[in-house]
């Protein structure tokens, strides 16, 4: 639960020494309370009260981290239900499960999915590897999907399997996923040896907060929840019940991600699907599913993206120019801002046209053409400065540029301001852009 800042005041040194940059103590403890600045700013706080003052100020869904180098994630950390209220802080991950006898054919499915959108890599973020009965055959799972490059899920119940499976990749840092009302101090040391996070399971919601329970009491609190595979109803309440009980009832017990295995809820790959997008909303923090193609991911990737993208920033694509269709730099130049909308687009319909172009993406602070152009963000200025900042003239020697239509009344002045440039108006909308090209051409 938050702290008000009198609270916090109370166990400073009121010393008003302005060392973390507040001119009082008071003012100090106001800014930590609101969240704008860290406790450990103050250089005279006692231990003790940090201690206290950090634990009572946590906040109420734990943030752990998975995974290791270029493959290490961040989950949990939520501070709100709905997205409207705040950003949500750490995106859901979409695993595939593996075992023996499916292996070899799904790990390059799984290698093969992996693309760009709006500056983000989109790939299969993790493995599960699931433990059938056969320790050797599961061994020998574990490390050929070790070897595609991915974070991985040790699913396993049998403490000796799970032991050998974690001194073969812990240093990857995955997930231990089988604690239980049985095993759970096998699988606690198991994973506290190894310094990796514990998936913890149940029979149902109640057995797996005694769990939790029994597993924070031994100092275990690096740990990510099972929702259960009962039915889709069943998980989708405990996914919800677990994030409620965090949040709103300040109950840190069930302050922790979650687990969903959507392959055990269906058999159906599109159900499997549906109901990934539904817990990608309401809330799991890693997703399983039994496999996935292309045309799987790009909805699923898509949904995520939206879900996780902070909706008071506008999604902005990198200023830089993207060649298409091949060009090189005697191509015909297009330009438009860097609303991540109005480039995928507009590019749809350069591609469509067939015709190579140079298609140059202006930083007018991530808002559409008409809207960056009222707010003087995309203008003959503003484009000048660009093409000299980003030494367009060195990259390009085709000197024709096309405008965007709704922005015709730029025209004159670029080309006073673009001495030796070529500058032509587009269509209006983007649908014309093949037509007009292919006409241009």
């Amino acid at each position: 639960m938050a702290l008000k800042g009198l609270d916090i005041f109370k166990l400073l040194p009121k010393t008003n020494c302005k060392k973390c940059g507040s001119p009082t103590c008071m003012a100090f403890a106001m800014k930590v309370a609101q969240g704008g600045i860290e406790l450990g700013k103050c250089p005279d706080i006692s231990a003790d009260a940090l201690a206290q003052l950090s634990e009572a100020s946590a906040p109420p869904m734990k943030s752990i981290t998975i995974g290791a180098g270029d493959r290490e994630y961040k989950l949990g950390g939520e501070t709100v239900l709905f997205r409207h209220d705040k950003t949500f802080v750490s995106k859901s991950l979409y695993a595939v499960s593996v075992c023996p006898g499916c292996v070899d054919e799904k790990l390059p499915e799984i290698k093969a999915i992996d693309y760009e959108r709006i500056g983000e890599r989109m790939i299969v973020d993790i493995i599960n590897v699931e433990f059938s009965g056969d320790k050797a055959a599961f061994l020998d799972t574990v490390k050929k999907a070790e070897g595609v490059g991915r974070t991985l899920i040790l699913d396993v119940t049998d403490a000796d399997a799970a032991k050998e499976a974690v001194e073969l990749v812990k240093a990857g840092k995955p997930i231990l996923n089988g604690a239980n009302e049985s095993n759970w101090e096998a699988f606690n040391k198991i994973a506290s040896d190894a310094g990796i996070v514990l998936g913890v399971g149940g029979k149902d919601l109640d057995g797996l907060y005694d769990t939790v329970q029994k597993l924070e009491a031994a100092g275990n609190k690096n740990l990510i929840l099972d929702v259960g595979s009962a039915s889709a109803k069943d998980a989708f309440a405990n996914a919800v019940q677990i994030r409620r009980a965090a949040l709103k009832d300040g109950d840190r017990g069930c302050g922790y991600p979650a687990i969903v295995n959507v392959a055990k809820l269906s058999d159906d790959p599109l159900q499997q699907l549906a109901l990934a997008s539904v817990f990608t909303l309401k809330y799991g923090s890693i997703i399983i599913l039994s496999g996935m193609s292309y045309a799987q991911a790009l909805p699923l990737f898509g949904l995520r993206q939206n879900i996780y993208t902070d909706p008071q920033k506008p999604m902005k694509m990198e200023p830089k120019i993207y060649p298409i269709n091949g060009a090189d730099e005697n191509a015909v130049c297009a330009i438009t801002v860097d609303f991540a909308l109005t480039y995928f687009v507009v590019n749809g319909e350069l591609e469509r046209s067939g015709v190579p172009v140079n298609f140059i993406i202006a930083d007018a602070g991530g808002y559409s053409v008409l809207t960056s152009w009222a707010a003087g963000k995309f203008s003959a200025g503003t484009i000048t400065k660009f093409f000299k900042e980003a030494d367009i003239e060195g990259k390009v020697k085709n000197r024709t540029l096309i405008l965007p239509g709704k922005v015709a009344v730029l025209k004159g002045e670029l080309e006073e301001s673009l001495p030796g440039w070529k500058v032509l108006v587009g269509p209006n909308e983007a649908v014309g852009l093949v037509k007009y090209l292919k006409e241009l051409k």
